[in-house]
């Protein structure tokens, strides 16, 4: 049945009609489904990115008041 879906989809695309793969679940999505999930998709990269900095600030602040602690004992 590959075979069948693959000549499915590049008749749609010689008639102008353009669809995208989903990953993983094979269904065949339309412009705005495409658009729809790159927006989640950048929403969910920005939170993973947001995330990251917020723990990376928090390491380095603990850094810096574990380095204020040694050189109080000096």
């Amino acid at each position: 049945m590959p075979t069948r879906a693959l000549f499915t989809c590049s008749m749609e695309l010689s008639q102008g009609a353009i669809r995208y793969l989903s990953s993983g679940k094979g269904k065949i999505l339309n412009e705005e489904e495409r658009a729809a999930e790159n927006v989640y998709i950048q929403r969910k990269e920005k939170e993973i990115l947001e995330k990251q900095k917020a723990e990376k600030e928090k390491a380095e602040k603990a850094k810096e008041n574990a380095d204020k602690k040694t050189d109080g004992t000096h």
